[in-house]
């Protein structure tokens, strides 16, 4: 899941430089932190945060195939 994450990010910005992405497990629960430069802050939540609720729904899809839930949470430097 953290590689179609990347995927998608890089698609949305061209580039991965600055990109910080960690990420947190637990029984039933993934937590991805995404710490991009504030620059690129805009590109990923899009229009009235519809780009980053979209990622978070791609995602979410993917992880209830496994039986888990997944949070995105975009962190300002």
């Amino acid at each position: 899941m953290e590689a179609f994450l990347r995927y998608l990010v890089l698609n949305l910005l061209g580039t991965t430089e600055g990109m910080e992405l960690t990420e947190s497990r637990s029984q039933q629960k993934i937590v991805f932190r995404l710490k991009l430069p504030p620059e690129q802050i805009g590109k990923i939540i899009g229009k009235e945060g519809r780009t980053i609720e979209a990622i978070r729904n791609l995602l979410s899809a993917a992880a209830a195939r496994t039986g888990q839930k997944v949070l995105l949470q975009i962190v300002e430097e």
